[in-house]
């Protein structure tokens, strides 16, 4: 087990605005680049921030429990996904759990969580565990995490599994992409944890929401109780019911045919840049490895002019880069500022690759 005298303080690693400010081009970040979705967007500038919200939440929950058909008493509201990894962490420790899975590329708020609770976090498909972890698709790679396979057969070695849906309505493979409501392919023998804003292009208004698993609504009350009043404000209310409205959905699964045909652009462009990429992703975003020896100097670069890419070594994936997909503008923009820092430093895009503009139909 981790002392937590051991923990590092450093503040953890996302992708979006820094230090630097807003980048001009972002493609750090997983957000539909197809948004804001207006209809969302007008509903969060609408928002009454003058009242506070209901704090239970019940015509929320009573809405989202009819748009997930299940009873709204499995609803258990968040301020974020990060604040109910840290709340659901917190009381699996205080119900005995002594590790964490989590897989072993994945997003760093599941082991911070575990880490600064003093509980052992082990990695791996099989690993086994007092509260197991599981993204679909994960991030950064995009890819269906294996664990889920388990948990729809209902084997299960883990008082608490928690899968992290954040990316399941931004799924542009055939099989998997989002339909305009929950597909019943999510497993239902685990907690599932929604956070809209990411789908909605609207990243910065913080609010989720969790289903519990099926006759685990006494979980549901525990973790209600270890909120904060108002863990939701008045924005957060708006975007989760604006989530559910049929407009909004036919807007977003319309988004997801534009993102399809800049993702197969974006890929060719990686490719024509000599980029090794990560195959198999089913989302927004892929992982790819830039054909340089001095990455962290060429993403500093990037970023003086405008360009952010999401550096994977704290995923665990040293020399690799996270890319969202981003509007064709966008990846001509990408395209250039590569090339004038290869230029710049003497080096040229490999003789084998092609330097064609990665057009798609």
């Amino acid at each position: 087990m981790t002392s937590p005298s051991c923990f590092s303080t450093s503040a953890p690693l996302h992708g979006g605005p820094d230090a630097a400010g807003i980048p001009l081009l972002d493609f750090s970040t997983n957000s539909n680049a197809c948004g804001p979705c207006p209809e969302a967007l007008h509903a969060v500038q609408a928002a009454d921030a003058t009242r506070y919200p209901d704090p239970a939440y019940t015509a929320l929950r009573e809405a989202l429990g009819t748009f997930h058909s299940v009873p709204p008493g499995r609803i258990v509201l968040a301020a974020s996904a990060s604040e109910f990894i840290h709340r659901i962490t917190a009381l699996a420790a205080q119900q005995g759990a002594v590790q964490v899975a989590v897989p072993p590329h994945s997003y760093g708020d599941y082991a911070q969580a575990a880490q600064v609770r003093g509980l052992e976090v082990v990695r791996g498909v099989r690993a086994a565990a007092g509260l197991q972890w599981a993204c679909g698709p994960s991030s950064p790679l995009g890819l269906e995490d294996p664990r889920l396979h388990a948990w729809r057969q209902g084997d299960v070695d883990a008082v608490w599994r928690v899968l992290d849906c954040a990316y399941v309505p931004l799924r542009l493979d055939p099989e998997g992409t989002w339909t305009g409501a929950p597909s019943q392919r999510t497993p239902s023998a685990c907690w599932q944890l929604w956070t809209p804003n990411k789908a909605l292009g609207l990243t910065g208004v913080r609010a989720a929401y969790a289903i519990a698993p099926p006759d685990c609504e006494d979980q549901a009350l525990a973790l209600t109780a270890l909120a904060p009043s108002w863990p939701v404000g008045a924005h957060g209310v708006a975007l989760l019911q604006a989530w559910m409205q049929a407009s909004v959905q036919h807007w977003l699964v319309h988004s997801l045919r534009t993102l399809s045909d800049w993702k197969a652009r974006q890929l060719a462009l990686c490719t024509d840049l000599g980029w090794a990429v990560h195959a198999g992703s089913l989302a927004n975003y892929f992982c790819a490895q830039p054909a340089t020896s001095t990455l962290q100097s060429d993403l500093a670069a990037l970023r003086a002019s405008g360009i952010k890419l999401r550096d994977a070594t704290s995923f665990g994936l040293p020399g690799t880069v996270r890319l969202g997909v981003l509007a064709p503008a966008a990846q001509d923009a990408l395209r250039a500022a590569w090339q004038a820092i290869l230029g710049n430093s003497g080096r040229t895009i490999p003789s084998c690759v092609s330097t064609g503009s990665g057009e798609t139909s």
